[in-house]
């Protein structure tokens, strides 16, 4: 029985912290981490939806909520020490927090507000939760940091330049971040995924119900009757942070039902 309990809960004793943990993949991600034994602290700017969800996984000893600011480094630097204050250490960060920006394909017609702030988010916010988790893993001599890129840094699929630039610069980050992380017994890992049908998707898209959008992506995919959905992402998060990849660093896991 002792042996059934450690193979369900892949993330006993461990310690997490996802930014944009309140909604999304990040909040499957979340349940998927309570689920396994982790002690997850959520990092979001959504304060209803982030308190709610905690409300609902069990105690603060468990799952709680900190608000966060993913561009402010005194945001990060905060959300990064509370998990350590109140659960005594740090042993993954899944720096899921991201944009999608304006839904504008044209170069002419690109807002340059919204590429600065779709890279604030998903290139710098990134940058700013790997620097703080290291701080405290490097001493650890142990750690995973986790990021989400996309599909489309591998393949063009005619979305906005900021987006598609930004997913391909977190790329290059978890790339370079492996190396020299490393040394300090540190696993850093990106996920790719193909389009999954969130509430950001659809709003990115212009396609607002579900049902529709579900058919668009399976036309375009290799898999009969296979929809992508934010718990396959959070399949993929749980097995990069538990021990199972204790050896996979600098990988790059792609999530895609893309026809090529």
């Amino acid at each position: 029985m002792a042996s059934l309990r450690s193979v369900a809960k892949r993330l006993e004793g461990k310690v997490a912290l996802i930014t944009g943990g309140a909604s999304g993949i990040g909040e499957s991600t979340t349940r998927v981490f309570v689920e396994h034994g982790a002690k997850v602290l959520v990092a979001d700017i959504q304060d209803e939806l982030g308190q709610s969800l905690c409300k609902q996984l069990g105690s603060p000893e468990s799952v709680s909520y900190t608000h966060c600011d993913v561009t402010s480094e005194s945001y990060i630097q905060n959300a990064v020490d509370t998990a350590v204050s109140r659960y005594g250490k740090l042993d993954i960060m899944f720096n899921k927090a991201g944009i999608a920006g304006e839904a504008e394909p044209m170069l002419i017609a690109s807002s340059l507000h919204d590429f600065k702030r779709v890279f604030d988010v998903n290139v710098l916010g990134g940058f700013l939760g790997a620097k703080h988790a290291a701080r405290v893993m490097i001493p650890a001599k142990k750690g995973c940091i986790l990021f989400t890129a996309s599909i489309v840094s591998k393949i063009s699929m005619g979305l906005s330049h900021a987006y598609t630039t930004s997913k391909h610069a977190v790329v290059g980050l978890t790339e370079n971040l492996a190396v020299e992380l490393g040394e300090y017994g540190i696993r850093v890992n990106c996920i790719s995924p193909y389009a999954i049908v969130t509430p950001l998707f659809q709003k990115t898209s212009g396609v607002s119900k579900k049902e529709k959008v579900e058919e668009i992506l399976s036309a375009a995919g290799v898999l009969e009757g296979a929809i992508l959905e934010p718990s396959d992402i959070a399949q993929a998060a749980l097995f990069l942070a538990s021990d199972d990849a204790k050896y996979i660093s600098k990988w790059r896991q792609l999530t895609c039902g893309w026809r090529l």
